[in-house]
């Protein structure tokens, strides 16, 4: 391996024009986007099989311990990323190296005492927060992945500090090589105990979380030590600023305690869930057997399928954020005005076809891949069906969330998002208990949520940094090819299910249709102009596909 493999051209911290800072942003959205397909790819053939063998119940333990487990990865190493590449980015973008490097150094340390902090509660705690949870069959999944917790610290504040510097591939590479280790290693824990405890299933599934992170430690120790040359040149070249480490640890906080808060918001949402819905169950009268199973059905088979077009979610924040900051901090505002409007029109020509294809094909996907539990996949219906909604929603309000902090308002998304947890908690103790809803309100209530917050940021950005957005660009053009797109997807499950009653034949070809259609849609709506699509990876050759093809102009 070379250490240039994983250096970023940053020795002038920003490209010049607006269009390559757009290009640069799509480009490492891009790199995120296909490592966190991958991972998810990983994730699927990990939760699909483990679905498969532990059923509803075994995913209730699973579904208590892995909420948890993100509550206390978000406290310890959650808003670190963020905090550090925010804080890299705006040296680098003065050319001021040493002082980034010593900023990833300062908050790797913190961040490391709060991971030991968190192991050592989630661990020696785990039977109370089980029995919390009304389910203490979670304790030993709670153990087995509490152990995460002392080593994703030093792989966060790593990722953080080459994002900063707008070099994502660190972050890429380590992220498939973290999912494909928790795929073998729990996977084959899992199936070692399935068939005489499911709780030790369930354990050895999370411990593959555990497993996974200290492979991705391991690489990124050694992609660290490879870049050692190119951080030597970069603090040979740096501009020499006075900065003491009282100033850095300042801002640290400052960054970091809004962000984090942020990060646990969600957390807490998914554990409002957790802890409300089986109460809210019983109290309503379903059987405790029954109420763990209609929680299963969130964590075991909604989840993995809502959770794919989230890594494009992920991935354009991601590199949104140095961009931002970039352009914020050098007071480019055409740039960061473009970089906002990028970032949303990327995530909706994503998020509305994949919600839209969730929508239609629910039932034929849940099918298809969960041949052996088919009774709990139709009951899982209409749950995925109304939290594909809130692909779009949760697109719209993280995009705009990192956009706020970007700009350096720090707090607000964290306020609009406390708001919207409040509406997820008032939402899913009334629609819970409503017996002809039962799990399918927490649906509901996450999809009212995440749009809350969304309106509120977008009022929050239109006030502090008066973006202005093409409303018919950005979303109502996406969302009319979207739709063509789900015609088309749901007209062909039907013609080949009635010429080939395969319901897996059915719903690839369905899905293969889908993307020819909406290739066509996206161009035959304007969704995309020849600008935008120039801005993605191969995407002059993407165009001139479409114009051989007579699809564009």
């Amino acid at each position: 391996m070379n250490e240039d493999r994983f250096e970023n051209e940053v020795t002038n911290a920003v490209p010049d024009g607006s269009k390559d800072m757009q290009k640069a942003l799509v480009k490492g959205a891009t790199i995120l986007a296909v490592a966190g397909i991958i991972s998810k790819i990983f994730g699927a053939i990990f939760r699909i099989p483990l679905t498969n063998m532990i059923g509803a119940e075994g995913q209730s333990y699973y579904g208590v311990a892995y909420p948890v487990y993100q509550l206390f990865f978000a406290i310890a190493t959650a808003g670190f990323p963020v905090a550090i590449s925010r804080m890299v980015s705006e040296r680098t973008a003065r050319g001021d190296y040493i002082n980034a490097h010593k900023s990833y150094k300062l908050s790797l340390k913190v961040s490391m005492a709060l991971g030991i902090l968190s192991f050592a509660i989630m661990y020696f705690g785990a039977g109370a927060i089980a029995k919390a949870y009304a389910n203490p069959g979670a304790e030993a999944s709670l153990k087995a992945v509490s152990i995460a917790l002392l080593f994703t610290p030093i792989v966060a504040s790593l990722r953080g500090y080459y994002q900063g510097r707008q070099n994502m591939r660190p972050t890429a590479v380590t992220e498939v090589i973290e999912q494909m280790v928790r795929v073998i290693v729990g996977l084959s824990l899992a199936y070692a105990f399935y068939k005489t405890s499911l709780e030790k299933a369930a354990a050895g599934a999370t411990f593959g979380a555990s497993a996974g992170i200290i492979a991705a430690l391991i690489l990124m120790i050694v992609i660290y030590r490879l870049d050692s040359k190119t951080r030597s040149r970069l603090v040979k070249k740096s501009v020499r600023v006075d900065e003491s480490d009282r100033a850095r640890i300042k801002q640290l906080f400052a960054y970091l305690i809004p962000i984090t808060i942020g990060a646990c918001i969600m957390p807490i949402m998914i554990n409002i869930d957790a802890a409300i819905i089986v109460r809210r169950l019983l109290a309503t009268g379903w059987d405790h057997h029954t109420a763990k199973n209609l929680y299963g059905l969130i964590s075991g088979y909604v989840d993995p399928i809502i959770g794919l077009p989230n890594v494009f979610v992920d991935a354009i924040c991601i590199s949104m954020m140095p961009a931002v900051t970039t352009a914020f901090t050098l007071k480019h505002k055409e740039e960061l005005d473009a970089h906002v409007r990028t970032g949303l029109k990327t995530m909706m020509v994503i998020a509305y076809p994949c919600a839209v294809g969730l929508i239609v094909l629910a039932k034929p996907i849940l099918r298809m891949l969960y041949l052996k539990k088919l009774d709990e996949a139709d009951m899982a219906v209409p749950l995925l069906q109304i939290l594909a909604i809130s692909i779009v929603t949760l697109a719209v309000m993280r995009i705009l969330a990192a956009s706020l902090q970007g700009i350096g308002k720090m707090n607000l998304p964290v306020i609009n998002l406390f708001v919207g947890a409040i509406v997820k908690v008032v939402l899913t103790f009334v629609l819970v208990g409503i017996p002809a809803l039962n799990v399918n309100g927490a649906g509901i209530s996450s999809v009212c949520a995440y749009l809350t917050a969304g309106v509120l940021n977008y009022r929050a950005l239109k006030k502090y940094a008066d973006v202005k957005l093409d409303i018919g660009g950005v979303f109502i053009r996406p969302l009319i090819a979207s739709l063509i797109m789900g015609a088309g997807a749901f007209a062909t499950y039907k013609l080949f299910f009635m010429l080939i009653p395969s319901n897996a034949i059915s719903t690839l070809m369905a899905i293969i249709i889908a993307v020819i259609v909406y290739f066509v849609a996206v161009f035959k709506t304007g969704a995309l102009s020849r600008d935008e699509v120039a801005l993605l990876p191969k995407g002059d050759m993407i165009y001139r596909i479409a114009q051989k093809c007579r699809i564009a102009r």
